[in-house]
């Protein structure tokens, strides 16, 4: 090559380098151009979309499509609280994009950035523009005099939500606080990364002083509002759900959590349907009146279907639970009147508020288990709930049902159905106790309201003050039966028509007002349960009294002779024995008409009992009324007969110990025959009971709860 040649080539070569460069010096000057106007109208649009502010500092490439901006924040326009500031951003930037006129970000990462909440008394926030109705958007009737419809905010929280979650993103060093009148809640989280739609992350979060360290990994696809998530406590420590601690005073705590979302529609009557799926392992609740231990769910989990409409939520045909090894397939109905269709009233529903919590409340709820080995049932029951069957073991198969229909309007229309039905079932081995010891003689611990022991006494023969079935007044077991129990000796442990009127009248008066127990239930609740009010307690007894009637494992002879001789009758008096010295010092074979009726009226409120009196030893107005209820059915169902009803009297001689400790009152001048307060003594379905055609389970026990009065003494205990 001549050296002429080789100037020509280098010239050339010149050239084109000087091209070159002035063509990418043209080009990363107009890069940055356009990145800038690409920001303008990041800017514009944002600011379209939302009512804020968005302030975007200094940016400038990095790399050949890193864009680093130094400074964000966005102020909403309505206050000047900025939500979000972060003091670097970097994102990916697609150059073709961008000078196509369309910039494409990717690759979000956010360092050092705070979002702050906050929400004042007047109920003014800077945040709440994120998922409201935007003004450009068209208006479409709305019928707000229905309630709220949740539907349309579940939705629109929904959209909100996925609309804003980036693709690609990297957060490190993120902070976001939350602050109300009523909570607060700080988050840190020292990374928290979105890669090709996978989640991970931990962060540490302190809600209303209860902190949480939790780890989040996870799946999403904003475009199609699908996500699998779960959610896991760290260092081996559970995680707890601090708003139901301070508002419901419960501890809801779990180890691992998921939830997924894999469809949403809303239809056009503005009724959202989700399906999704939620598990927990190790999740427990604790609150004193469901239980006074943990209940602990090992493994549990839901596929539901939900509707969310105008004032309504439902669970439709196609949910599933699963806790441990039985499945369960709920459908459940929940609606709430407009308020000018919600009806109030003392006598209707106990509301004298529109606006109470359980005004125009309907609900509509079907639950039936799959059929279940016997063993996989007692195997899947909750910790901390049947402690008596821990270990239980049996063969055959389970299978349950529930069902039940409330409608505040119409409260007396409550229904109310719960069963087990067995298939070839026989308990092969008891658990923790032993259900057989009704059929033995056993030692019966007797203990007060709070708990405390009272006494220990032997249940049998060795116990001189044991009285046997055969060895009670005829008058006294016919006298319990009919008011505490009047299908005892045919039904299966349960009357629902009881529990469903004594439930209706608790709603009535908000409180426990009136239990619904057949002498089965109290049976099972003194032996085998502790006294203690709580959900927990009531379903464990009710499973262990189906067990005991449905295995025919005692006789109805023997569970009520161990009935009689171990109910309290009294401070500190227990068994028919000790009841029948003490008031009327005889032995309970020899005890008449009048007298049994007396004992009979006292076993709902023993400790009570000298308040029947007035001054003269005559009974007062409602337990008169007691004695005719009760002796007019016994009378109609030929227990008695008519002749002792028509000459029963009033005047009960108490010649025992517990003569001393009857009130001394004014007499009672006003009533006679006239119940001061029929609820306390109304212990059954009279319709049923005096030859009617309602449900053969018909009836309802006495009160429960002590009247407000002075305590009585106790009388000295026995030698």
């Amino acid at each position: 090559m001549t050296p002429a040649t080789k100037k020509k080539i280098g010239i050339g070569l010149g050239i084109l380098t000087a091209l070159l460069l002035l063509g990418l010096s043209i080009f990363l000057f107009k890069r940055q151009q356009l990145l800038d106007y690409a920001l303008q109208q990041v800017k514009a649009k944002v600011e379209r979309k939302y009512p804020v502010v968005l302030t975007l500092g200094p940016a400038r490439f990095t790399d050949l499509n890193t864009v680093q901006l130094n400074g964000v924040s966005l102020v909403p326009t309505a206050t000047p609280d900025t939500l979000l500031r972060a003091q670097v951003v970097r994102a990916s930037l697609s150059v073709r994009s961008l000078f196509a006129g369309r910039p494409v970000f990717s690759n979000l990462e956010i360092d050092n950035a705070r979002l702050s909440a906050r929400q004042t008394r007047t109920g003014q926030d800077n945040y709440s523009f994120l998922y409201k109705k935007k003004k450009n958007q068209p208006e479409v009737p709305r019928d707000t005099t229905k309630g709220t419809n949740y539907g349309l905010l579940a939705n629109q929280l929904l959209e909100a939500t996925f609309d804003n979650i980036p693709e690609e993103a990297d957060f490190r060093n993120f902070l976001v606080t939350y602050r109300s009148p009523r909570h607060e809640a700080t988050l840190t989280m020292p990374r928290l990364a979105i890669e090709d739609g996978d989640i991970t992350g931990q962060l540490t979060a302190v809600i209303d002083s209860v902190e949480n360290r939790v780890g989040v990994q996870g799946r999403i696809d904003a475009s199609d509002y699908e996500v699998d998530a779960q959610v896991f406590g760290l260092e081996r420590r559970p995680v707890v759900l601090p708003y139901v601690q301070s508002r419901y005073g419960a501890r809801v705590q779990f180890d691992t959590v998921r939830v997924s979302l894999s469809d949403k529609d809303l239809n056009g009557d503005d009724e959202l349907t989700v399906h999704g799926t939620a598990s927990a392992a190790n999740f427990i609740v604790n609150h004193p009146k469901l239980s006074d231990s943990d209940v602990r769910f090992p493994r549990g989990g839901i596929d539901f279907v939900m509707k969310l409409g105008q004032a309504s939520f439902a669970l439709e045909k196609g949910t599933r639970v699963l806790l441990n090894r039985m499945e369960l397939f709920p459908e459940l109905s929940v609606r709430r009147l407009p308020v000018p269709e919600r009806v109030i009233g003392k006598d209707i529903n106990g509301l004298t508020n529109r606006n109470q919590l359980l005004a125009g409340i309907q609900l509509k709820l079907n639950v039936e288990s799959a059929e279940t080995k016997a063993n996989d049932f007692f195997a899947s029951l909750p910790e901390g709930v049947f402690e008596t069957l821990e270990g239980t073991q049996a063969e055959g198969t389970l299978k349950y049902r529930l069902m039940a229909d409330l409608d505040m309007n119409k409260l007396d229309s409550l229904k109310f159905n719960s069963g087990l039905q067995a298939t070839k079932f026989r308990i092969t081995h008891f658990g923790r106790e032993n259900l057989n010891k009704l059929n033995e003689e056993f030692p019966y611990t007797a203990y007060n309201d709070k708990g405390d022991s009272v006494k220990t006494f032997m249940v049998g023969p060795s116990n001189p003050e044991f009285t046997p079935y055969n060895e009670v007044s005829d008058y006294l077991k016919a006298a319990i039966m009919t008011a505490e129990d009047p299908r005892f000796l045919t039904h299966r442990g349960f009357m629902e028509k009881a529990f469903v009127k004594s439930a209706i009248q608790n709603l009535k008066e908000r409180r426990f007002a009136r239990g619904g127990s057949t002498i089965s239930m109290q049976l099972v609740k003194n032996v085998f349960l502790t006294r203690k009010k709580t959900i927990v307690r009531k379903a464990e007894e009710a499973l262990i009294v189906w067990i005991i009637e449905n295995t025919r494992l005692a006789s109805k002879e023997r569970m009520f002779e161990v009935y009689l001789n171990i109910i309290e009758w009294g401070p500190k008096i227990y068994g028919i024995h000790e009841a029948a010295e003490f008031y009327f010092d005889k032995r309970p074979d020899n005890l008449t008409l009048t007298e049994s009726l007396y004992l009979a009226s006292i076993i709902p409120k023993p400790k009570y009992y000298r308040y029947s009196f007035n001054q003269y030893g005559e009974l007062r107005g409602s337990a008169r009324y007691f004695y005719r209820l009760i002796a007019g059915l016994m009378a109609r169902k030929g227990l008695i007969a008519q002749s002792d009803y028509e000459n029963l009297g009033y005047a009960i001689n108490i010649n025992g110990p517990a003569r001393k400790f009857i009130v001394r009152a004014t007499r009672d001048t006003v009533r006679t025959v006239v119940a001061a307060d029929s609820s306390q003594y109304e212990p059954l379905n009279l319709i049923d009971l005096l030859g009617g055609n309602t449900a053969p389970d018909a009836g309802v026990n006495t009160a429960q709860d002590a009247p407000p009065a002075q305590q009585p003494a106790t009388p000295p205990t026995k030698p």
